[in-house]
């Protein structure tokens, strides 16, 4: 018994392992390839569209002004942006440090919630942007991020010249990776989930994820789709599905770049990726019930990925180190023999491969600091976030049995 249950959790661990390595490889040649057309494709920015840059803003004085600062040069006509930071019941000094940008550049507006939208979370922050915005195409970006100059004009590039394409996600970066042990570590991982996730996904599949940042998405199908998902936390993965199934897809174009600032604690960090992990298993558990309804197949692939990562590959974890420890202490039958012992170390080998390979495309980031980082990573970091997906769905279960409200956390900012 034992050892079949061990035996299975190996199997969920070496496919997860084995899909990255696909993803990895795919996200590789997305990055050898991706600039190949950009030639081409500036030939039709010649008639661009209005844009409107959504900014929820709620209690962020200590990056709005930086954020603002950038997007005062992003270079994109004028006459056709409109940047609106939707201030969402702050109490601290953001609505009037945004009021001295939005009285120096007027293509910059300052717009405050109203009592049915206000104090609800981003996604009705949105929502609210969305009834206030005038643009044809609509591009969002979180309070803390300074996207490069050129960033708009690129995710409105991929929408130009992708007729398909629903929404274009560009590609973010940590603008603060070597504060701490813990940014160095968040840095790798988004370095991973950017090259792998997203690249390697769209490169196989023709998949992306809209992230909560650095998005354009054609107004004319978020005002089909109602707006934002409010009781959403992960309103980004929730609405990734909902585009899917109107019959378009979402381009990743990491040309378009924007630098964002990550969880120098670990209490930050925990309480922002307990809600992105209950998002997600929120997203999964409510498209899981229509799973053989939903119009395309390829998200019913995505939506089982998302089921096997936040379930079956962490319970794959879960049980096989609980079997190990158990035996330690108590004779349950379970034979550790040498293939198991080399199983384990290839595993942990190929983690490191994956992971230094990705590391590879961003050239700065490839270096032996990050080396020793990548191997520490995998028995701290990645372990710790076992420990909090299970938290996580014990608060959602908690969740869905007392009918409790869900309740958005904003994450604190670093000065």
């Amino acid at each position: 018994m034992a050892n079949g249950l061990f035996l299975f959790s190996l199997i969920m661990i070496w496919t997860m392992l084995l899909y990255h390595m696909f993803l990895m490889q795919g996200g590789f040649w997305h990055f050898m390839t991706y600039q190949a057309p950009i030639a081409d494709w500036s030939k039709k920015m010649t008639d661009l569209p209005k844009v409107s840059v959504l900014i929820p803003a709620h209690n962020e004085e200590v990056v709005v002004a930086a954020t603002l600062r950038a997007m005062s040069r992003i270079e994109y006509p004028k006459d056709k942006l409109e940047i609106l930071l939707i201030n969402d019941n702050s109490s601290d000094r953001t609505g009037e440090i945004a009021q001295t940008f939005a009285d120096k550049f007027p293509f910059i507006h300052v717009v405050k919630t109203t009592p049915a939208f206000a104090g609800k979370g981003k996604s009705s922050a949105l929502n609210f942007g969305l009834s206030q915005s005038t643009g044809d195409v609509l591009v969002v970006y979180d309070a803390d991020n300074t996207p490069e100059k050129d960033g708009v004009y690129h995710l409105v590039m991929g929408l130009l010249n992708d007729s398909k394409a629903g929404a274009v996600v560009g590609k973010f970066r940590v603008i603060n990776a070597y504060e701490t042990l813990l940014t160095r570590l968040i840095n790798i991982e988004t370095i991973c989930f950017q090259w792998m996730a997203q690249a390697g996904r769209w490169k196989w599949f023709k998949i992306a994820t809209i992230p909560g940042t650095n998005f354009a998405i054609r107004r004319s199908i978020i005002e089909e789709l109602g707006g934002w998902d409010e009781k959403a936390l992960a309103e980004d993965t929730e609405l990734t599905i909902r585009v899917y199934e109107l019959g378009w897809h979402i381009r990743f174009f990491p040309a378009a770049v924007t630098w964002e600032q990550e969880p120098q604690t670990l209490s930050v960090w925990w309480k922002q990726r307990t809600r992105w992990a209950r998002g997600n298993q929120y997203v999964v558990l409510k498209f899981m019930r229509q799973l053989f309804s939903l119009k395309r197949k390829k998200i019913v692939f995505d939506i089982f990925y998302f089921f096997f990562t936040y379930f079956l590959f962490f319970f794959g974890v879960i049980l096989s180190n609980s079997l190990f420890v158990i035996n330690l202490f108590v004779d349950i039958g379970l034979e550790v023999g040498n293939i198991t012992l080399v199983l384990w170390i290839l595993a942990f080998l190929l983690f490191v491969t994956e992971v230094f390979v990705t590391l590879s495309i961003e050239r700065s980031e490839f270096n032996s600091q990050n080396f020793f980082t990548v191997i520490l990573m995998y028995f701290t970091y990645s372990q710790l976030w076992i420990v909090l997906v299970i938290y996580s769905l014990y608060l959602e279960i908690k969740r869905v049995l007392f009918k409790q409200e869900v309740r958005w956390y904003k994450t604190d900012r670093f000065g």
